[in-house]
């Protein structure tokens, strides 16, 4: 299983149907894990994000469909990254 990060952005939508239904985030991340996709962290953040989540999914096509799905729906945003943890880096560069 490979590691990403997703940065996410509620729409004016999005931020309507969290005030109204703030366990639709927990919702949410059951639906991933019905793709899937493991949820291991996930934080409210300020500044240009709301959320950033830490994911674990066993290919990129498994999240790019994961990313259409939630993007498709107009509620948010994202920007996925694949990471590879330090002790990996340091351990392909040898």
């Amino acid at each position: 299983m490979a590691t990403y990060i997703a940065l996410s952005t509620l729409t004016d939508d999005g931020r309507k149907t969290l005030k109204e239904r703030p366990g639709r985030i927990k919702e949410v991340n059951k639906e991933i894990g019905a793709m899937g996709i493991k949820v291991l962290e996930q934080y409210a953040v300020l500044g240009p994000y709301d959320f950033v989540t830490l994911l674990e999914a066993p290919n990129n096509e498994a999240v790019l469909k994961m990313s259409v799905e939630l993007g498709s729906r107009g509620t948010v945003q994202l920007i996925t990254l694949p990471a590879l943890s330090v002790d990996k880096f340091i351990k392909s560069l040898k």
